[in-house]
């Protein structure tokens, strides 16, 4: 399974696309708001991908809830995260239990139409970030590790891993780093005791199957963004914490990776640092970039294969036939209702 992560642009793939991932480099693509209409054709996209890339495939999308869910139309209205615990200062069981029961229905309904992962949930804190801001699911480090645990535990249930975002936290930076490069300046022991404590806890707990690093530098630690740091990736995030699943880099179209120079620069920058796939987003230039200066011989790692769930148990309609989802859709309406 190649390293390099790409997307396509429209409804289906073009011929030209198809190519590209035929390329050995090549494992996995991210869809778009823009690559769905409807859920049969995005079954339809689905098979086509597949049937084009040369190996295994590792098919994502971001669809946290709220404001980051790709594919509304035709799938469950999933909430931001961070509406769970607003009307109680501490989250109680109820809140725990729509958490988990939300990322089942969440992760069934991808599954249903073949897609591998969801990038979720966010762990970062909800800070004075406005692009996290309620897709955190709590301002407390303490608070989000039970509601975020009970999250990974309905997306496993469904029969889909988990990507923790944005390692070691995104909430405490004001800029956005797709339009900007945001630096914490905060010292290393603030970041390890407030930010990093959710994303301790949760690998503590063996819910973790995959980090996403953020594009944030953190001057305390390292110099460079943590997506391009070893210092973060193989040396705190591996070795200090003992993490052994999968390291995605966020976008290197993002402003936050722009530093690091061209795209197959930034591409080689985050997998010598520790990435297991990188993700080259918005970009078709960018992308054949990196697939033609890249070198075809770069190691692909194993444990991205991981991340691939097992062949499709049901179909978008049956699946909503079942009395599990039922029940879950009935809770979200409820909850939307409130």
């Amino acid at each position: 399974m190649g390293p390099i992560m790409l997307d396509v642009a429209g409804f289906e793939l073009s011929s030209e696309e198809r190519e590209v991932l035929a390329h050995p480099l090549v494992g996995g693509l991210i869809l778009f708001t823009r690559n769905y209409h409807d859920p049969q054709q995005l079954a339809e996209l689905v098979r086509q991908i597949r049937q084009s890339a040369k190996d295994d495939i590792l098919i994502a999308v971001d669809h946290e809830g709220g404001r980051v869910q790709r594919f509304r139309k035709g799938f469950s209205k999933i909430p931001a995260m961070g509406k769970l615990w607003s009307e109680v200062t501490v989250p109680d069981e109820q809140s725990l239990t729509l958490a988990s029961e939300f990322a089942w229905l969440m992760a069934s309904e991808l599954l249903a139409l073949d897609i591998d992962i969801s990038f979720a949930p966010v762990l970062d804190i909800c800070g004075i970030s406005e692009v996290i801001g309620d897709r955190s699911f709590h301002p407390m480090p303490q608070h989000i590790v039970p509601l975020a645990s009970a999250f990974i535990q309905g997306m496993h249930e469904a029969g889909m891993k988990a990507t923790g975002k944005h390692f070691p936290g995104h909430g405490n930076v004001k800029e956005d780093s797709h339009i900007a490069m945001p630096i914490d300046t905060r010292s290393k022991e603030d970041i390890m005791s407030i930010d990093m404590q959710v994303f301790q806890a949760i690998q503590q707990r063996g819910l973790l199957d995959a980090v996403m690093p953020a594009h944030v530098i953190y001057p305390a630690v390292d110099t460079l963004p943590a997506g391009f740091s070893s210092i973060w990736i193989q040396h705190i995030l591996r070795q200090q914490m003992g993490f052994d699943g999968v390291v995605f880099s966020d976008d290197l179209s993002m402003k936050g990776a722009e530093h690091l120079g061209s795209y197959a620069e930034r591409a080689h920058a985050a997998l010598v640092a520790g990435a297991d796939m990188t993700l080259v987003c918005n970009n078709p230039e960018g992308a054949i970039e990196v697939l033609d200066q890249l070198d075809n011989n770069t190691p692909s790692s194993k444990r991205t294969r991981t991340m691939l769930k097992s062949p499709v148990q049901l179909t978008f309609e049956a699946l909503k036939k079942t009395p599990r989802y039922r029940s879950v859709s009935a809770k979200l309406d409820a909850f939307h209702a409130d």
